[in-house]
């Protein structure tokens, strides 16, 4: 435990984060309660065990995020030469910003996204609890059937995501299915939205495109209910028609501590 401490401390005084790219580091529950004892979470748990959804957890999850793709190479070259000796790769996924902020299907991603000013209430720990101003993520990388999606018209892809293609406009309840996308993870509990905060990116090559899903949220079991609304018929009788054109391949739970908790990682 103490070595990865040490690491996580020699990634931070590189001062990367400061000058090329928002960096942020996840841990997995159980490393983060040994470091941690007193600092993690109840919360903080493994990937959960859900049909049809595989669990890869790991570790150790380090995202940077910028605009450029040269200083994000060097990022990850740093990232890996801090964290030699303590972790191995298990995953390297490059996404980017595609059309302005559309998945590979064409449609717009993170519609559902509270607004800046709301993000930081629907994703942070709030103070007075145990992990305040920390987060917990969700990472699952999806493999896109994207022929099969283009072969449907637009309308029909509209239905299956539940908004319109063009402008991203939620279709009315009347002629929206009950099993389009929106329609499975848009989820009210007394009468309030179950919101994350959402931070995808499209990846792939020639051979294979889909979408590395990364989100965030206060209240991790939100994830897991949108999962099982997603996947689960024992619910309602429906899955996700989404799930039709594409398939998860990997999934993660981590808590991304604050940046004051991080500062007591390391001798």
């Amino acid at each position: 435990e103490a070595a990865v401490g040490d690491a996580v401390a020699r990634l931070r005084a590189t001062g990367f984060a400061s000058r090329e790219a928002n960096l942020v580091i996840g841990f997995g529950s159980e490393l983060w309660r040994r470091l941690t004892p007193d600092e993690c979470p109840r919360d903080a748990v493994p990937f959960p065990e859900i049909p049809g959804v595989p669990g890869t957890q790991h570790d150790l999850w380090v995202w940077a995020h910028g605009t450029g793709v040269d200083s994000l190479f060097e990022g990850a070259r740093l990232v890996n030469a801090c964290l030699a000796g303590v972790a191995l790769v298990a995953e390297d996924v490059r996404g980017f910003v595609y059309r302005g902020g559309r998945d590979l299907t064409g449609f717009e991603d993170g519609t559902e996204n509270p607004s800046v000013a709301d993000a930081p209430d629907v994703a942070l720990i709030p103070a007075g609890h145990i992990g305040a101003g920390g987060t917990f993520a969700i990472t699952q990388r999806w493999v896109h059937d994207l022929a099969g999606f283009e072969a449907l018209g637009v309308p029909e892809q509209e239905g299956v995501i539940g908004r319109t293609k063009l402008d991203s406009v939620e279709l009315a309840d009347a002629v929206k299915p009950p099993s389009a996308h929106i329609a499975r993870v848009v989820i009210a509990e007394d009468g309030t939205e179950l919101e994350i905060y959402r931070r995808s990116a499209p990846y792939g090559d020639l051979g294979e495109l889909g979408l590395y899903f990364v989100a965030f949220s206060s209240d991790p079991t939100r994830f897991e209910k949108m999962l099982r609304r997603m996947f689960d018929p024992s619910i309602d009788g429906l899955t996700d028609r989404l799930t039709d054109f594409t398939a998860p391949v990997t999934g993660s739970y981590y808590f991304v501590p604050s940046q004051d908790s991080l500062q007591g990682l390391g001798g």
